[in-house]
């Protein structure tokens, strides 16, 4: 099964701020970080993820996504903050995690560990 996230990423602590959909968070961080001036996240320098939900559905995803941009900035930063108040770069945390079985549970940040039976 396919795992779809909705991301918010940034160049700094209450910085400029991008809200995204994607099913490989990965690579379209790394797309981000290697977009020089041809998009706003290339202008801005937008390459710190500070914040992802997961989900089973593109759908999903796609609903979140469309919520979170229609929000006033400040609602956007209370969310990250709830969940990532130092607003650390959580692209490496993420990188490690998904190495493990990663399974999706809408609206969180939960990781299950890969049954180590088999």
């Amino acid at each position: 099964m396919k795992t779809y996230f909705t991301y918010i990423i940034t160049n700094k602590k209450h910085g400029s701020l991008y809200t995204g959909m994607t099913n490989d968070v990965m690579s379209r961080i790394r797309h981000h970080s290697n977009n020089k001036l041809h998009s706003f996240t290339g202008k801005y320098k937008l390459t710190k993820l500070v914040w992802f939900e997961a989900f089973n559905t593109p759908e999903e995803a796609i609903r979140r996504e469309k919520e979170i941009k229609g929000w006033l900035r400040s609602k956007k930063i209370d969310l990250i903050e709830k969940k990532n108040p130092e607003w650390k770069d959580l692209y490496l945390e993420l990188r490690i995690e998904m190495g493990k079985k990663y399974q999706p549970i809408s609206r969180s940040w939960s990781y299950q560990k890969p049954n180590n039976s088999s």
